[in-house]
């Protein structure tokens, strides 16, 4: 079992109604419901900051793709000719 440690947050009250209101419905406590959420936001920004430090790289290497090229693209989307993704150079 993974060792855990108590950390306080200060949630506005309607947060904190919402919480117990999840809780009860959901027979969890607020707890779990709280130490869940965190660390689902973690994971999703933690991905999300690794993801934009992998493109600066990229980009830092010439991998990119024109900016017309990529509105083209976008343009054609739902099209009868949609386009295939232009590649980086």
């Amino acid at each position: 079992m993974n060792e855990s440690i108590l950390i306080s947050v200060r949630v506005s009250k309607d947060t904190a109604n919402r919480l117990a209101s999840l809780a009860e419905s959901t027979e969890r406590s607020k707890s779990y419901l709280a130490a869940q959420a965190i660390e689902e936001y973690l994971e999703l920004h933690e991905w999300q900051i690794k993801a934009v430090e992998q493109a600066i790289e990229s980009a830092d290497r010439g991998e990119v793709i024109e900016h017309s090229k990529v509105v083209e693209w976008v343009k054609s989307w739902g099209t009868d000719k949609e386009e295939e993704m232009p590649e980086c150079k």
